[in-house]
């Protein structure tokens, strides 16, 4: 049967290059399944899913249960059959729940069967705050997935990697959690290129999976972030430039594990001094492992500590005190300037 044609964007937010990723990976590929709450008929509470269940039927585009355990173990049975699932998770925190499917069966079934049986899914999830959430919908659990050893942990800041690695995502055989800021789900339009990023069997954006991107250049100060802290810390960077005359080198880490040692530790070395920015809880973040990668792989080439500016090792607040706990541009700036000794 002819599946009926779909109009998509050539430019496109962040949503609309997902949805676009996501059309293209289906159409591909018979096996890509989508399931999790609310994704078919409304077509996910973010409108990432929209559209698909008209193109690809109930089979394959499946409403859930609440039940983010269930979703996730349901999931890796999937996989084990051999499809390739892509669950949606309605909100960070509904992930806890499903924690233990994700850390205890689909982190481990490629070490467990010695390569045989990998659980090939993706587990979407929408992340973080600055959207005017009540409590448990504005979480930052990167790190979780991140210290849990067979889980690939990516998380786009533009449209043109978010529908690449999405695609790249549902190509590669180990579990991948993909983190989408949704504070930036439409904040600005990027072109997408026409042909669909498929490529070979590894898919053209295989290399965003384990490989960090340049978002601005300079020489004084590298800068790492991901996520939707990028444009805050690129607007930080426009403000050094203007009013101190500093140029920083801004690196989107882009994966978040495995990280790109090469890049962070060469921006590192090249400018002498860094700085690391996310939302995320300070403690044992992700701004901790790339201060330590660079302190034991370049210390001799730094002029100053690395700095970090993050969120508090505190629950998320509620939306009426959440602009104190994010990062923003002064607290960047002041970061910044902290580690230039300004």
């Amino acid at each position: 049967m002819t599946e009926p044609s779909v109009a998509l964007a050539t430019k496109a937010n962040m949503v609309e290059a997902l949805n676009r990723g996501l059309h293209e990976a289906m159409a591909a590929d018979d096996r890509v399944v989508v399931l999790g709450e609310d994704v078919a008929k409304t077509g996910g509470v973010f409108r990432v899913t929209a559209g698909l269940l008209d193109r690809f039927g109930e089979e394959r585009v499946v409403d859930t249960p609440l039940a983010e355990a269930g979703i996730v173990g349901t999931a890796i049975g999937m996989a084990v059959y051999g499809l390739l699932p892509v669950v949606e998770i309605q909100f960070d925190s509904f992930v806890y729940p499903g924690f233990e499917q994700i850390a205890v069966h689909a982190a481990r079934y490629a070490w467990r069967t010695k390569g045989e049986v990998p659980a090939s899914i993706v587990i979407r999830i929408p992340y973080g705050g600055g959207v005017r959430m009540p409590e448990l919908h504005s979480d930052s659990p990167e790190a979780l997935f991140v210290h849990t050893p067979g889980l690939k942990v990516v998380c786009p800041s533009t449209p043109q990697d978010a529908r690449a690695m999405i695609v790249a995502a549902i190509q590669d055989p180990d579990p991948v959690i993909f983190m989408e800021p949704k504070r930036i789900y439409r904040a600005g339009r990027q072109e997408l290129p026409d042909e669909p990023a498929l490529g070979d069997g590894n898919g053209t954006g295989t290399k965003h999976l384990s490989t960090a991107r340049r978002a601005r250049e300079g020489d004084d100060l590298a800068i790492f972030s991901y996520g939707a802290t990028v444009p805050l810390v690129l607007d930080a960077a426009e403000r050094l430039s203007l009013e101190l005359g500093v140029e920083a080198l801004v690196v989107d880490l882009r994966t978040l594990y495995p990280l790109d040692v090469e890049a962070i530790t060469g921006a590192a070395a090249h400018c002498g001094r860094a700085l690391v920015v996310h939302e995320a809880p300070r403690s044992a973040g992700i701004g901790a492992e790339v201060s330590s990668l660079i302190h034991e792989r370049v210390m001799l080439d730094l002029e100053a500590p690395v700095g970090r500016v993050t969120g508090y090792d505190a629950p998320f607040p509620q939306f009426a005190n959440e602009d104190d706990y994010l990062p923003s541009v002064d607290r960047i700036f002041a970061g910044a300037k902290k580690v230039l000794d300004f």
